[in-house]
């Protein structure tokens, strides 16, 4: 029996709390405050800055954090907090890395930091950082399979994923930062050193037929390049993915190129400039012992791993895209979220549909009804962009790709509309077909219901012998109308199925 779309926990919402919570991460090359709109599975951030300090440039020659970096980073950070308490944060994590961890000046930046921001500073481990990076991936992708990397300015962590669980873990002194100062200009010396310290590693082969997670500033920017190079229609870092041969095509591009050529690059900042060939090597020698078979980016790391380790177990079991989808319906639909009721409304049409599929449908439904509020004209543009863009986790861009043309359709997009081209491109013919089925499913449930449970749950889709049959309830209620009528018609059609008439 194939499950339902209905999500297995369609149970009374729970009330909506606001305690927004903010994290001030202070990283070997930048400082960033992130405040979210709670402590819940959703992270969603409504407040990000950053602040390129560079802390830990020439820590690998000095032991000592950077004159320049520590003076920037006291003006930033007392500046951090204040902005985090006049949002009404309720709770304010500052949690420091890999150079504040091992400089021989650290003590005394603490010191100074805590004093003029009157608010402690935790200093991670590196067994510390590894975990917490890799907790979050798994809170952005549940099912993650095979090892992350988070590249940070001092540090490399390596964290093998399974299961939903963590495997072996090493934190090496492999940052962008101090490649850079190890290397002094010479990459033969650095692949040498990045190989030695691989070497060690005899797990890191696992990773074959795999996936590699790539997290951490650098490495999005060199996915920003692919991005660029390739013509890619959604520029999301979240869920983007390479094949092992295309990443392998990239770092060798990038480390052909020299600086001069890297800053004619647009949409990767100057300050970053520096560390993307070492980005790039460090990913090269890292496919050449792993061998995944894919290179998959995650926006999420520390941060969101800190909180997600921090939520209750109940909570952290919940899937992140469902969640954000209820969520979202909750604040934003006009008659509360219907989205179960109306996955089994359309269940019908996809009574052979597998899990994956169920579970983006059920996410189109919670979701369909969010963008009331814009102009009609352009409606389905905009709730079509916001899909696309919105901050989901726990979909990649084939999912995105999927809801968004549903949601475009609900809201009455035409099949070949510029507008929609983006969700297009990321689909097969088939999933675009069975997300417009899907779109002109709702959109025929809300002309009926007019977004109302009582309205909805006395009609209903009957698919029988290649025949679809809308049943209508006798006492007029639910009027039969033009629009009822061609709004029908268009979904037998794009379900490839007979016209089994309206029964009212």
């Amino acid at each position: 029996m194939k499950p339902s779309i209905r999500s297995k926990e369609a149970t009374r919402p729970e009330p909506l709390t606001e305690a927004r919570t903010a994290v001030i991460d202070i990283g070997s090359n930048s400082i960033r405050l992130v405040v979210f709109d709670a402590l819940k599975r959703t992270f969603f951030p409504i407040f990000n800055e950053k602040v390129i300090c560079g802390l830990g440039r020439g820590v690998q020659a000095t032991g000592r954090l950077s004159d320049e970096g520590v003076e920037m980073a006291l003006v930033n950070l007392p500046r951090f907090v204040r902005m985090a308490h006049g949002m009404g944060v309720a709770e304010l994590h500052m949690l420091a890395t890999a150079a504040v961890r091992e400089a021989d000046n650290a003590a005394a930046f603490i010191a100074e930091v805590e004093r003029r921001c009157d608010h402690p500073i935790r200093v991670l481990s590196g067994e510390e950082e590894a975990r917490v990076a890799a907790l979050g991936v798994l809170a952005g992708m549940p099912d993650a399979d095979g090892i992350m990397g988070d590249l940070g300015g001092g540090s490399l962590e390596l964290v093998e994923l399974a299961d939903g669980k963590l495997g072996d873990s090493a934190t090496l002194p492999l940052g962008a930062l101090r490649l850079i100062d190890l290397a002094d200009g010479s990459e033969s010396k650095a692949r040498r050193e990045i190989d030695r310290q691989l070497s060690e590693l005899g797990w890191l082969d696992s990773v074959g037929g795999r996936n590699f997670y790539a997290v951490g500033g650098a490495w999005r920017n060199l996915a920003r390049l692919h991005m660029g190079q390739s013509g890619y229609p959604l520029h999301v870092i979240q869920g983007y993915s390479l094949r092992r041969a295309d990443a392998e095509d990239l770092v060798r591009v990038v480390g052909g190129l020299g600086w001069r050529s890297l800053a004619r690059i647009p949409g990767v900042p100057r300050r970053r400039l520096e560390v993307l060939p070492c980005a790039a090597l460090l990913l090269d020698r890292i496919l050449k012992v792993g061998r995944p078979k894919r290179v998959v980016l995650s926006s999420y790391g520390l941060r969101e791993g800190f909180l997600f380790e921090r939520l209750s177990p109940a909570e952290r079991a919940k899937d992140p895209l469902l969640a954000a989808a209820q969520d979202v319906a909750r604040r934003e639909g006009r008659f509360g979220d219907l989205g179960d009721q109306l996955a089994g409304w359309i269940e019908p049409l996809f009574s052979e549909a597998d899990a994956a599929w169920r579970r983006l449908l059920l996410a189109a439904c919670h979701l369909s009804d969010f963008a009331w509020r814009e102009h009609p004209d352009y409606r389905a543009g905009q709730a079509h962009f916001r899909v696309l863009h919105y901050p989901f986790s726990g979909l990649d861009h084939h999912g995105r790709g999927f809801i968004a043309y549903a949601i475009f359709t609900c809201y009455g997009g035409g099949s070949q509309a510029p507008e929609a081209a983006t969700s297009r491109a990321l689909l097969s013919s088939r999933a675009a077909q069975g997300a417009r089925v899907a779109g002109l499913a709702l959109r025929l449930a809300y002309t009926l219901s007019a977004g109302t449970s009582a309205l909805l749950k006395s009609t209903h889709l009957i698919v029988a012998d290649g025949k679809l049959r809308l049943v209508l309830p006798s006492d007029g209620s639910v009027p039969l109308g033009e629009a009822v009528e061609r709004r029908f018609a268009a979904l037998i059609e794009a379900a490839d199925l007979e016209d089994g008439g309206i029964e009212a």
